[in-house]
């Protein structure tokens, strides 16, 4: 299994599982958009102009989440020795931990900008200074997380973070942190999507995907990013559940090909849960959706799907 954060977005509820971070509520105030005609989602264009079917939010959790997932099993950095003595953070004047900008990079020569999480947990919540390693990896190159895979401190270089990292041993690959600012983020590894979460705790290049082809690597699922409106490629946390019409709680908790959405989108859906996986589709095709009565959504309003992308549709009932 491995830690695989991003971003993202919660459909009626879901929220996508991660370590920690990604963690989203139903309740919580945060960005929104709507869905495919007739959901109840109130309108808000995103930065993409894509249109999703339910709300999202996207905040971070009191505490970390359980079960299967990227979450079950994340070192506890308590438990493996990453601890605030760590001779790779830079302490301040008052021997405290040195909180910096991710965006322009503020800490001494010689160190770069990290989210860690400052509580023990599992989800990145803060940032600090730490000292780039001798001779670091660069962009795309294997790296390996120091401590626990929320430490902060790995082998990569500036600008850089140990990405997807295996919890057995710790080894990831090192990815681009997004450039530009909050209100401009842009990615420069081509065929990436700049992933916010956490209020800006982490700001990742994600790697772009088809949820139509599922072209993502293995272990990964394509799904949308609230930020952008385009598909990226996430862990895929659905274990032996996460097939159609199985109950979900997270947006990545379902099977390749299928999204944790609004429960009242399928009759086949229990109505007492909060999501409910429901397969992508292919609005140029004839319908092929299972259950009764559900029909291919367009998933983007009318010219907003970014190019490739203008034939996804959802699998719901039409609202």
């Amino acid at each position: 299994m491995s830690i695989r954060l991003l971003p993202l977005l919660l459909l009626a509820g879901c929220a996508l599982r991660e370590p920690g971070d990604f963690q989203a509520s139903a309740t919580d105030d945060a960005t929104t958009s709507a869905g495919p005609p007739g959901t109840s989602a109130e309108p808000e264009t995103t930065s993409g102009g894509g249109t999703y079917p339910g709300t999202f939010t996207a905040t971070t959790p009191a505490e970390p989440t359980t079960g299967v997932g990227p979450t079950s099993g994340v070192p506890d950095p308590t438990a493996t020795g990453s601890d605030t003595t760590s001779l790779f953070i830079v302490e301040g004047d008052q021997g405290g931990i040195k909180e910096c900008d991710l965006w322009t990079e503020d800490c001494p020569e010689g160190h770069k900008c990290m989210p860690y999480a400052n509580d023990g947990g599992s989800a990145w919540n803060a940032t600090k200074c730490v000292q780039i390693v001798p001779d670091p990896d660069q962009f795309g190159e294997p790296c390996q997380a120091i401590g626990s895979g929320v430490s902060g401190e790995d082998t990569c270089d500036k600008h850089l973070m140990c990405w997807d990292i295996d919890l057995d041993t710790l080894q990831g690959t090192c990815t681009a942190m997004c450039v530009g600012s909050p209100e401009a983020p842009a990615c420069e590894p081509p065929n990436t999507t700049c992933a916010l979460s956490g209020d800006g705790v982490l700001i990742l290049c994600i790697p772009n995907c088809d949820p139509l082809l599922q072209d993502c690597p293995e272990g990964d699922t394509c799904i949308s990013s609230p930020n952008t409106g385009e598909f990226v490629c996430v862990l895929d946390a659905s274990g032996e559940a996460g097939q159609v019409f199985d109950p979900c709680e997270y947006v990545n908790a379902c099977d390749p090909g299928l999204i944790c959405a609004d429960a009242t989108l399928a009759d086949e859906c229990d109505p007492q849960v909060i999501g409910c996986c429901l397969p992508f589709c292919d609005t140029s095709l004839a319908n092929t959706c299972p259950g009764q009565g559900l029909e291919c959504i367009p998933w983007f309003e009318e010219g907003a799907a970014p190019p490739g992308l203008e034939n996804v549709g959802l699998c719901m009932l039409p609202q």
